[in-house]
């Protein structure tokens, strides 16, 4: 059987302040971080485990930050179990460890409104006539490209070899539903007016492990955040950031059911494109989504014939698992049905329909080329965080895009961790002794209780220290040093057989 695909996305915010002469944008992105005011610890970020350069093939170098930048990196934990930081020039936001596709687009969403209240915060801090901005986007037109990544937990024991041939073809044609739309085309890229996906153009690579340079397709960091000999982690760099909740959940949820499929054997073949990194950009051109793309085999296929083919051999799998994907496989059914009727039929549902029709019916309007610069204003003003300024909150509001959340379960998303994972008992940390938590990663936690040695619990297993393990535990405990000793004698309900290790001195 398939692990339980334990999911996560992080994302790196465009950023501005306009009417700043000197603006610096890893300055202004700690001023945002720094400036939150919400449920949260202001810790270091321990960068203990992380191995950022560890290649899944078998190479690579191990790499951790120096110690000056682990000082001087502003980062929050929150008490919903994400992290809010500076990752080099952006300010991001990654959501804790989430359980289903659902649950993850929740607390994606969730992470918009987390930054755009630390945008408002740090508003009031900058002088008047400077306006923060803060987009969710991936894209400056200028040749730059920041990150919107998702990732999943693996079994260690699929052959890495058995994601590439099968995942590669689905991550190039699943950007007929996952593009948020641009004007333009970049990185030497044939000119296009309008398309897709913000992110397909600066993609030149099948395999490989770099995230900002010659970024591949398949991202082989070896990373898990887990017990490195039962899991991996899949890290997921080719998608868009993406404002509709439906898309979101679509991105995440099929991504999820074909992955565990892998996992179980279950896809009869695997298809594979001519040349991957052509097709990438050929896709996001398309917009009639009728372009025949090369395959190996001689034979050729639109990206959206390749994906009903996947719905297909999905559809037989989640057969097997009961009613658990039917969300997901439905949605993704409409979604690709619309497209192939009509593609601008899912601008409900999709940013890049939505965009498309909005700025196509101002071009019409205006007698407006499609390099205007009032466009490219209103494209950037589409993923604008602020619910008062952003495009895509208008649409929202008035009914435009269909949503799956109500802004009070998003809201309650801000401040609550999901209950299922190793992120409950992060996040009620966080709630219930943030003075004494000193540093945190995803696979520990660190605690000073003035016992002159600092306690590191860890948390290797992603899918422990959730509510039904912890929660009787944590109300005992009404202070740190009370956890600390609890956990020295327990059974390691809190993270993993580790944690009876407590005791002794770890960092």
């Amino acid at each position: 059987m398939a692990l339980p695909k334990v999911i996560g996305t992080e994302t790196e915010f465009g950023i501005t302040v306009r009417n700043q002469p000197n603006f610096n944008p890893a300055v202004s992105s700690g001023l945002v971080i720094n400036a939150y005011r919400g449920d949260s610890a202001r810790v270091k970020w321990s960068f203990e485990e992380e191995s950022p350069g560890r290649d899944v093939r078998g190479f690579g170098f191990e790499s951790r930050a120096p110690a000056d930048l682990e000082a001087g990196i502003p980062n929050v934990v929150l008490t919903n179990g994400a992290r809010l930081y500076v990752d080099h020039a952006h300010p991001e936001y990654s959501t804790p460890e989430c359980l289903n596709p659902l649950q993850a687009a929740l607390h994606d969403k969730a992470g918009e409104v987390i930054m755009a209240r630390a945008g408002r915060s740090a508003q009031e801090l900058v002088p008047a006539g400077q306006i923060v901005g803060l987009y969710k986007n991936n894209s400056d037109g200028k040749g730059n490209s920041y990150g919107a990544h998702e990732n999943y937990l693996l079994a260690r024991q699929l052959p890495f070899d058995e994601v590439i041939k099968h995942l590669t073809t689905f991550l190039v044609t699943r950007q007929v539903f996952t593009g948020s739309g641009k004007l333009g085309a970049e990185n030497g890229r044939p000119h296009t007016d309008f398309q897709l996906t913000q992110r397909a153009d600066f993609f030149e690579e099948e395999v490989g492990l770099e995230t900002t340079l010659k970024r591949p397709i398949i991202n082989t960091r070896d990373e898990p955040h887990g017990t490195p000999a039962k899991y991996r982690r899949l890290h997921v760099i080719i998608g868009d950031a993406t404002m509709s909740e439906v898309q979101t959940f679509l991105k995440v949820g099929t991504t999820a059911l074909f992955l565990a499929a892998i996992e179980d054997g279950a896809l009869p073949d695997f298809i594979t494109l001519q040349d991957p990194v052509t097709a990438c950009w050929q896709v996001s051109h398309d917009l009639d989504m009728r372009l025949p793309l090369k395959l190996a085999d001689g034979t050729t296929a639109t990206a959206l014939e390749l994906q009903w083919q996947y719905n297909e051999w999905l559809t037989k799998y989640a057969e097997q698992l009961g009613t658990e994907h039917d969300h997901v496989l439905a949605e993704w059914a409409s979604i690709l049905d619309d497209l192939e009727r009509d593609p601008l039929s899912t601008a409900d549902r999709l940013d890049w329909s939505a965009k498309f029709r909005l700025l196509d019916a101002m071009r019409e309007r205006d007698g407006l080329t499609w390099s205007d610069a009032k466009l490219r204003a209103l494209d950037l003003q589409f993923h604008d965080i602020d619910p008062e300024r952003g495009i895509y909150h208008r649409l929202a509001r008035r009914g435009a895009l269909r949503r799956l959340f109500t802004d009070e379960e998003v809201d309650a998303a801000t401040r609550r961790p999901p209950e299922e994972t190793r992120a409950y008992f992060r996040g009620e940390c966080v709630s219930r002794y943030p003075g004494a938590l000193v540093a945190a990663n995803w696979d520990s936690l660190v605690f000073d209780t003035g016992e002159g040695s600092l306690k590191r619990v860890p948390m290797m297993e992603p899918l422990r220290g959730g509510k039904d393990r912890v929660e009787e535990l944590l109300e005992s405990s009404p202070n740190a040093a009370g956890l600390l000793a609890a956990l020295g004698g327990s059974d390691g309900r809190a993270g993993t057989e580790e944690t009876t290790d407590t005791g002794r001195e770890r960092v």
